[in-house]
């Protein structure tokens, strides 16, 4: 579409907040309508504004150019442009290439959209406090609060927006240098307070060689206070961050424009409208400055904003429209800051990785670049950092193998234990048999079979598998033969657990969590808590007689599964099972040495762990799965799994499988791509401990990147795996690898190849104007 035609639709329109989101929806407002009065307030002066650098990326300058020719060249006209990441870290420069920024000075993108209202007639006023919401409300068709992160609209209509503000755990402080840095700079101080990290990037650039950057120093809330931050003196913390950072400053000072310490707060809303009034940009949603989003979503915002009102009259219909457009965009954008930030909180566990294994992890911190993305943008580094990991020539990084005691796993590939409830009597049979058979052949390094339960009591539904009867070892042996004999080099490892509290269900598809209409067992647990108060039945405690027998039915279950023939043993302590409900203190009320503290609650997990470990064999694995959180208040979190995941490894475990949740009913897990991976990497570089990572891994690029990054030594898929039980070899077809790691059996080399798919068109420009 292009020519702004008079729409209908608001035609008064009151936008508060003079920055780039509010001001470039009141231009984009009126261009498509040029009888509307448009007045934007904004409480500073024209020339007032905080921060100093401001960087768009190609996709958002793309919707200002079709949206607005006039303010895309003058935007093209004061970028400053370069490709460069630099990563200094202990007198060592990593420079990543291929990037592709475009940068300019805050200032200077407000004077463009200054000039861009009052060409097109806004009314601008400055120096000037909006009325509230609620009376321009009443004298407008449409208010924009566009009043940023501390939006007085937002907290004046709490109950209608319903906002959360997260506070986080680093401090920070936006300054500039009077001189065009080449590169986007990220530089680690490691100081006697702890450590610190510096941001910088340039936005101006002048024909004699000058120009600005803008800097910005980081670091957690104790580092800052034990540094003397805290103190109320700017001038000195500014001179301080100069002098720490002086390598990177070439010995320049630093300047402040009404600088002080922050700290970054993600702001989260239920709803982003109320009667006529919206919410735009950071009173809407906060991205941390760590992906450089703010003033990008702010712009999209207007942009989207814009679109709708055009494309639907009816105002509701538009803001609905709006709300719906932007908040899945927004929503993975926040979890891409959230993860870039954590990863910043957290710097301090990184510090000692290889140089270029640290600046990798450095720049796919937030799982928006990954391997695949970086090998196209710098092929060199890409290949050098691959080489540092230990990879082969022309084998990506999940290809390579790893061991684990005696066991060699010939790529990082798992696929995660799940419960099938197809069994009768707990003894597997053919279903069993074509599930792991076929996953084994497609390719995984390590196949696991379900939670295998230990005893009748123990199953989590009648359909669950178990290894208390000879029988059923005897239907494993079936299973282990095939996948030994048949997909040679693949390992397959055997899940212990118990369903303490969770048990006496119905199968997943009848009723997940619900128990038997008739039939039931007693249930045993730490503690007797039912699971869903009022649904699940009361477990009993265990008592000192109790805890002797469950301990002995692991260790029975375990010489069993040594004689079926399996090559590892995990020891399920996760998802609210038995051996889980004894860690959370959510699910462990004893008031025995089996309760209270953390070193008490892993008592009998480690009891049963010893036991396990003595019988199997001493050149086979074993690991541990357990739940890093609980997702719940009261419950654990990741300084507990760093403790929980200490003691296993202290007491014999080669790796921890860190999964989360699953634990309580009333979890509020942060679910995303990747999301329990965090917990995981959290582990292995506190630690230095093998670990495996699980939690909304889907593509081969996420595998290779995490294992890079050297967040995870191998990546457990569930979900993927039922999609493609081939998932392994048609992830080494789609890479071009035909290596060791990844054999196609014999019969299946013919479809070893990528078949070739059709092409797809790119998607239309959200708003193009005349």
């Amino acid at each position: 579409m292009t020519g702004p035609t008079a729409p209908d639709g608001p035609r008064r329109i009151a936008v508060i907040g003079g920055g780039p989101g509010g001001l470039y929806a009141a231009a984009l407002l009126k261009r498509l309508g040029p009888d509307r009065e448009i007045t934007v307030w904004e409480r500073n002066a024209p020339d007032d504004t905080f921060g100093f650098g401001v960087v768009l990326s190609d996709e958002t300058l793309g919707g200002i150019e079709h949206a607005d020719p006039v303010v895309h060249a003058a935007l093209q006209r004061a970028f400053v442009r370069w490709d460069d990441i630099d990563i200094v870290h202990r007198g060592h420069t990593q420079t990543s290439g291929g990037h592709g920024f475009a940068a300019l000075g805050r200032r200077r993108l407000l004077e463009i959209l200054h000039a861009r209202c009052q060409g097109l007639g806004v009314r601008l006023r400055f120096r000037t406090q909006a009325p509230p919401a609620a009376e321009l409300a009443a004298s407008h068709d449409l208010v924009i609060a566009a009043d940023g992160v501390h939006s007085l609209t937002r907290d004046a209509h709490a109950e209608h927006f319903g906002p959360r503000v997260t506070p986080h755990r680093c401090r920070y402080i936006w300054l500039a240098a009077d001189f065009s840095l080449n590169a986007f700079r990220f530089e680690i101080a490691e100081t006697p307070h702890g450590v610190m990290q510096l941001h910088a990037y340039p936005y101006a650039r002048t024909p004699d060689g000058g120009g600005a950057s803008t800097v910005i120093v980081e670091m957690r809330e104790e580092v800052w206070r034990a540094a003397g931050f805290d103190a109320p003196d700017p001038a000195a913390s500014i001179r301080s961050c100069a002098a720490i950072f002086a390598d990177a400053l070439g010995h320049r000072p630093l300047r402040s424009h009404h600088s002080s310490w922050l700290t970054f707060r993600t702001v989260v809303n239920a709803h982003w409208s109320y009667g006529n009034t919206v919410l735009i940009g950071d009173a809407a949603h906060t991205a941390h400055f760590s992906i450089g989003s703010g003033t990008k979503l702010a712009v999209e915002d207007a942009l989207a904003l814009a679109a709708c009102i055009r494309e639907r009259p009816d105002l509701p219909d538009a803001l609905a429209a709006y709300e719906a457009e932007r908040r899945p965009v927004v929503e993975s954008t926040q979890r891409a800051a959230v993860a870039s930030l954590r990863w910043f909180e957290e710097l301090g566990t990184y510090v000692d990785q290889p140089p270029r294994q640290f600046a990798f992890n450095l720049l796919t911190r937030s799982r928006r670049v990954t391997h695949d993305n970086l090998r196209l943008r710098d092929a060199g580094f890409t290949a050098a950092v691959e080489k540092e990991f230990g990879c082969p020539p022309q084998t990506p990084p999940m290809f390579t193998p790893l061991r684990l005691r005696g066991l060699q796993l010939r790529n990082r590939v798992v696929v995660s234990p799940m419960d099938m409830y197809s069994a009768t009597d707990g003894v597997p049979g053919d279903f069993h048999l074509v599930h792991l058979g076929a996953r084994a052949l497609g390719g995984a390094g390590l196949v696991m079979t379900e939670m295998v339960c230990v005893s009748p009591e123990g199953r989590i539904t009648p359909g669950c598998t178990g290894l208390y009867t000879d029988e059923q070892a005897a239907a494993w042996s079936r299973i282990t033969d095939f996948v030994h004999r048949d997909s040679p080099g693949t390992a397959i490892g055997v899940q212990l657990g118990h369903s303490g509290r969770k048990g006496s269900t119905k199968l997943m598809w009848e009723g997940i969590d619900q128990p038997l209409d008739d039939g039931n067992w007693p249930l045993t647990a730490a503690s007797p808590l039912p699971y869903a108060p009022g649904v699940n039945q009361i477990p009993r405690a265990l008592d000192r007689a109790g805890l002797d027998t469950v301990r002995a039915q692991f260790t029975a279950a375990a010489r069993r599964a040594d004689a079926a023939g399996f090559d590892l043993l995990e020891l399920h302590c996760a998802h609210g099972y038995l051996l889980s409900g004894f860690l959370s203190p959510l699910t462990n009320h004893r008031t025995d040495a089996y309760g209270g503290p953390l070193a008490n609650r892993l008592r009998f997990p480690l009891e049963v762990f010893d036991a396990v470990r003595e019988v199997w064999p001493d050149d086979r694995p074993m690991t541990v799965r357990i739940s890093a959180t609980d997702w719940a208040e009261g419950g654990t979190g990741a300084e507990d799994a760093v403790e929980t995941a200490r003691a296993f490894v202290a007491h014999g475990a080669d790796a921890i499988d860190v999964s989360t949740g699953q634990v309580v009913p009333h979890e509020r897990p942060e679910y995303g791509r990747s999301y329990q991976t965090p917990y995981a990497d959290r582990i292995r570089n506190t630690l230095c401990v093998p670990v495996i990572a699980v939690g909304a891994i889907s593509s081969w690029d996420d595998v290779n990147s995490l294992l890079l990054a050297g967040r995870a030594d191998l990546c457990a898929l569930a979900r993927p795996h039922l999609y493609d039980p081939h998932w392994t070899l048609h992830a080494a077809a789609e890479q071009g690898y035909t290596g060791p790691g990844a054999p196609w059996p014999a019969p299946y080399r013919a479809g070893s190849r990528t078949p070739p798919t059709g092409r797809t068109d790119a998607p239309r420009p959200r708003l193009t104007l005349g």
